[in-house]
């Protein structure tokens, strides 16, 4: 279908259909009306549109089901985000709390030849600021095998990849400890009641503690023997 038939606030419904599957939670009306902070009757309405261009299938009071060709555009919409994500951090000097607003507004307006120009320019990347995955050109995902940083044994070390929560203070918390996608991480330990963990970033970092639902937010992929893929799911904001 011809992409200027869609609005800014199609793409919007497309994209969190799709973030709502990829956490896995069933793509419903009220899933979609509390994710986007909008009446069901509206969300009723959009997908009774989308439907009629072929986008989502749709029967009343079942799950909404993205078609290949809404889930292109959602991916689309995913890669353009995420690359903006990466410039307004790389190159314009934001704070990796700050750019999902930023990039929020812009996702929408950027031509083909614009994204193709960011991503040469980043060198082709397959991640965000966040260690969000960022779609390939052809549109597939990179592969995930991660696990939360609390789920590591005592004393085995990981690589920060990806956080599940991106609420701004959050990042901002997190940047300060340095547990940035990149970092080298160990868990130290983990008091029995609670979860307050103990981790140590970095060869020869600084020991913090943390709460216990901070460690289960911070994605790592262990160092040592491999570990079957695990999904994780994530938050709407993550986008």
């Amino acid at each position: 279908m011809d992409r200027s038939e869609l609005t800014p606030a199609m793409e919007d419904y497309l994209k969190t259909a799709y973030l709502l599957r990829e956490r896995g939670d069933e793509v419903t009306v009220l899933a979609l009306s509390s994710a986007l902070e909008v009446t069901a009757p509206s969300v009723t309405n959009m997908v009774k549109k989308l439907a009629g261009l072929g986008l989502v299938r749709h029967t009343p009071y079942k799950n909404i089901d993205l078609t290949p060709g809404g889930e292109a555009v959602a991916l689309e919409v995913v890669r353009h985000h995420r690359l903006l994500e990466l410039y307004l951090t790389e190159f314009l000097g934001m704070s990796w709390e700050t750019v999902h607003a930023e990039a929020d507004r812009l996702e929408h307006h950027i031509s083909e030849d614009l994204e193709e120009r960011l991503a040469a320019r980043l060198g082709q990347p397959d991640r965000d600021p966040h260690g969000d995955p960022i779609p390939a050109r052809d549109l597939t995902m990179p592969a995930q095998e991660l696990c939360r940083l609390s789920e590591l044994a005592l004393g085995e070390q990981g690589t920060v990849m990806r956080l599940r929560d991106q609420q701004p203070g959050l990042l901002q918390y997190l940047g300060v400890l340095g547990l940035v996608p990149g970092a080298s991480v160990r868990l130290e330990a983990v008091a029995p009641f609670g979860g307050v963990t103990t981790i140590r970033v970095g060869a020869g970092g600084v020991a913090h503690t943390i709460a216990g639902e901070i460690a289960a937010c911070v994605l790592v992929r262990p160092v040592g023997p491999a570990r079957a893929a695990v999904t994780v799911p994530f938050e709407l904001g993550s986008l």
